[in-house]
């Protein structure tokens, strides 16, 4: 699903490269926590994977689409393929729930009869069943991130990333936001999870990378926090 071999990525000639060397492998439907201190290169990691940046050497290959041979006017149809949920929820404030999730189809084409038929059953998935009326502000924050969630599912993407989500949270409304996406992988998306929160990964006993230095340090299957 996920492959980097020997990735690095370098921003210049006198700064140390926020990637170097990474092998990495994820299969298909895997729940992976990417921990590491700020500025280890986790961020620089996501943002390869989406082809928000290019590596400097090394390949990148998602889904089956080697990086490599990628055109520009493809990178959309690959961003359909991975759905991102960042730290800051990113709603469009003007809208209510049902239109946040909804607009993700809008924007690709989606026919509104598809959307009224699809968007009910996603908000179900993420527990805001009877809450589409309500606009962001309304939310409690771990609600806000679950319609985030909601909308980065919505296109059925084979691969979620999940920058940081519950940076922002209490712990209960952290947990609500790790529970949706323990189901969301039950439901067969492969989850990247990004996070600080030593508990949830003590708890969630999932494989765990570490990087740290743009070196991928442990990678380890049911571990703790050793970050």
């Amino acid at each position: 699903m996920i492959l980097l071999d020997r990735v690095t990525k370098t921003y210049g000639r006198d700064v140390d490269a926020a990637l170097s060397r990474v092998t990495l492998h994820v299969d298909p439907k895997e729940f992976v926590i990417v921990i590491g201190q700020s500025g280890a290169g986790k961020t620089t990691l996501l943002r390869l994977l989406t082809r928000e940046e290019r590596p400097t050497s090394g390949k990148i290959i998602v889904g089956g689409i080697d990086y490599d041979k990628l055109k520009d006017r493809q990178i959309p149809m690959l961003r359909r393929k991975i759905g991102v949920v960042f730290q800051d929820f990113k709603l469009l404030p003007n809208k209510n729930v049902f239109e946040n999730v909804a607009y993700a189809l809008e924007i690709v084409g989606i026919s509104n009869r598809e959307i009224r038929h699809t968007v009910p059953k996603v908000l179900n998935i993420v527990n805001l069943k009877g809450k589409e009326k309500l606009m962001p502000l309304q939310l409690s924050g771990g609600e806000q991130q679950r319609v985030a969630i909601a909308r980065a599912i919505v296109r059925q993407p084979r691969i979620l990333i999940a920058d940081e989500p519950t940076g922002n949270l209490d712990p209960k409304h952290a947990w609500d936001v790790i529970k949706v996406l323990e189901k969301v992988n039950r439901y067969g998306t492969t989850v990247l999870l990004t996070t600080h929160n030593q508990e949830i990964v003590n708890k969630l006993k999932r494989r765990v990378v570490t990087i740290k230095n743009g070196e991928v340090v442990s990678d380890r299957a049911n571990a703790g926090y050793k970050a």
